[in-house]
């Protein structure tokens, strides 16, 4: 059965073809190149007859009425949608309208899987949606959509076996005046495969993160530039992982506290149990598969891009992301995904971040999610280029912005 908040059951939503068509259509915008005939992994055959039945959660008034929306009170848990299985959510859309600075970082978002405790989806609903510095930018990937009127979708196809459960908190001082969503997602008689993957999604942050050192000018000066870190000790961790799956990508955002190049640092993972990386990378731009700085301006692209790009000053902001869906990244035991905040992590800039991955359920428990104080990105007195307690003043509201 279908819940979400006081409604009624919802209606079986006809015309399942319109999300596939929509999406086709996004791809192809998009630049993801299909042979004649091929369609994604996750996408339906539109030239097979579907046996599953879709429905739709939604914001709707349930009298018919025009007022689409829920306003969610502070501190108060909406739930979306809470359904039985066996099933698929196809799409997630949600819009937002609130008053309070950084709402994005207040608002957070869970999914429970076949009646789990504890969440395999929990982000703070702008960083789900790699808007970590509580802006609205734009971009686009065949997984996840942002435009510049708020609307943000989403593709991750989502299995479940039993039962599926969506919830939005409100964890911000003022109410959520209007919260819209749709939720499109699959039910069918047919049992799950027992080799079924579950989505997951987990937010982190380091705010900052600890450098090793405030006494540097620039990235080649030799203090920094002659460190080592082969076993990515200290480094920013995106995600840990115990059981198998496997890693399809990450969405991160950076608030600069220091003047300077905040990329240099390499990614690193650790499949099943390394103590040393699996594999290294070349740079932070380079694992987001850009080059040179992100070249100044930002772009999307479908599998990587850098949608903010700012300034190489304290107080710059920037927003990466990197998806593996060409080789998701498999593991048999454990997965932890990692990067360096500047060259041996010698920098301490503020991250945060969602990765993304499907494993096989149970999965360990996440992180404690930090108070809704602790999201708002602050600039901090951290020392280094740009940080001096000349010209900073850590806490201070004039500093969200601009530091100088």
């Amino acid at each position: 059965m279908l819940y979400f908040g006081d409604d009624s059951i919802e209606p079986i939503f006809q015309g399942s073809m319109i999300m596939f068509s929509k999406l086709l259509a996004f791809c192809c915008l998009a630049g993801v190149s299909l042979a004649y005939g091929q369609i994604p992994a996750w996408m339906p055959d539109p030239t097979q007859q579907q046996t599953y039945t879709l429905h739709r959660s939604s914001s709707r008034e349930s009298t018919g009425g025009n007022a689409d929306y829920r306003t969610v009170t502070p501190g108060q848990t909406l739930t979306l949608m809470d359904v039985d299985g066996p099933g698929m959510i196809s799409h997630l859309w949600f819009t937002l309208a609130d008053g309070e600075p950084f709402f994005l970082k207040r608002v957070v978002l869970r999914i429970y899987w076949d009646g789990e405790e504890s969440p395999s989806v929990e982000a703070p609903i702008g960083d789900f949606y790699g808007l970590g510095t509580g802006e609205i930018v734009p971009w686009q990937t065949p997984v996840l959509t942002v435009s510049h009127d708020r609307a943000m979708n989403c593709w991750f196809p989502m299995p479940f076996a039993k039962h599926a459960k969506v919830t939005i908190t409100n964890e911000g001082k003022m109410s959520l005046g209007s919260l819209y969503w749709n939720i499109d997602y699959r039910t069918d008689t047919k049992p799950l495969p027992k080799d079924t993957l579950y989505f997951h999604a987990q937010y982190r942050q380091a705010q900052p993160n600890h450098g090793w050192t405030g006494e540097w000018y620039e990235n080649g000066d030799p203090i920094v530039n002659y460190k080592r870190n082969v076993n990515g000790k200290d480094n920013y961790v995106w995600m840990e992982a115990q059981g198998h799956g496997q890693f399809v990508g990450v969405t991160m955002s950076i608030l600069q506290n220091q003047d300077g190049w905040w990329g240099e640092g390499d990614d690193m993972f650790f499949v099943d149990g390394a103590e040393t990386p699996t594999f290294i990378g070349t740079g932070s731009e380079d694992y987001f598969l850009g080059s040179w700085d992100f070249g100044g301006a930002g772009y999307s692209l479908p599998m990587n891009g850098a949608p903010l790009v700012g300034k190489e000053i304290a107080g710059g902001r920037w927003s990466v992301y990197r998806f593996h869906m060409d080789s998701p990244i498999p593991f048999t035991k454990s997965f932890k995904a990692t990067i360096e905040h500047g060259h041996a992590n010698h920098r301490s800039d503020t991250f945060s971040s969602v990765a993304y991955w499907y494993q096989a359920e149970p999965h360990a428990a996440f992180p404690p999610l930090p108070d809704v104080s602790d999201r708002i990105p602050v600039l901090q007195f951290v020392g280094g280029p740009g940080n001096s307690k000349g010209n900073y003043s850590p806490g201070s509201s004039s500093n969200n912005l601009n530091p100088r």
